[in-house]
């Protein structure tokens, strides 16, 4: 992959929580615009009026919830609006699209953390998104211990319907991201979310302009 290519590239930055998705994005797409890239940043769900919707139905804690497969169908319909109304839009102007979460974040929560499986949640994509999938998915990984204290700090006790699931969900989400990398090399990067900000977005930059 390189900045300066007249097409469009597609990048999603994944990993569970507190490792750091959105900070590293908004380093990303600055280098990139530095370098002249148009560059668009989004987020799942989410990235248009109605995935917005669907996300606050999906994470607020207020109501009684959604069973897997609801969640998983809630999820497939934000990506095929945010994919048809953003995506696809903004790869056609040949700009880079970075996005906090994709399918893989479905795969991993609804699939690995809940028990759906593969085949099932690459169906939903099938018939909403088409399959599109990302030029390169960033995975972040970091040690639960730190990214928990990551996430008291940012969160002070108010996660979201799923990242506040306990700590077994979050580990098979986590297994579920890496045994998806190690399935599909050519696609995903995976970077040591360890340390500062900065030292986190060189070694993104290494990993994907190298």
């Amino acid at each position: 992959m390189t900045p300066d290519s007249a097409r469009g590239r597609f990048v999603a930055l994944e990993g569970g929580e507190g490792v750091g998705k959105s900070t590293q994005l908004r380093l990303l797409a600055e280098a990139l615009r530095a370098q002249g890239a148009g560059v668009v940043t989004t987020r799942e769900p989410g990235g248009t009026a109605g995935a917005e919707a669907i996300r606050a139905m999906l994470l607020d804690t207020g109501g009684a919830g959604w069973g897997p497969r609801a969640e998983a169908l809630l999820f497939a319909a934000a990506r095929a609006d945010h994919v048809d109304r953003l995506i696809r839009p903004a790869l056609a102007r040949g700009d880079w699209v970075l996005t906090d979460r994709y399918l893989d974040s479905s795969r991993a929560y609804q699939g690995g953390g809940s028990g759906l499986s593969d085949t099932e949640i690459l169906a939903l994509h099938a018939i909403g998104s088409e399959n599109l999938l990302p030029d390169r998915t960033i995975l972040l990984v970091l040690d639960p211990a730190q990214a928990a204290m990551r996430l008291a700090l940012r969160d002070r006790g108010q996660s979201d319907r799923i990242g506040g699931r306990d700590t077994a969900y979050h580990a098979r989400v986590a297994a579920a991201f890496l045994r998806f990398a190690g399935e599909d090399p050519a696609r995903f990067v995976v970077v040591d979310a360890d340390g500062s900000p900065e030292d986190v977005h060189a070694r993104i930059m290494a990993a994907l302009f190298a």
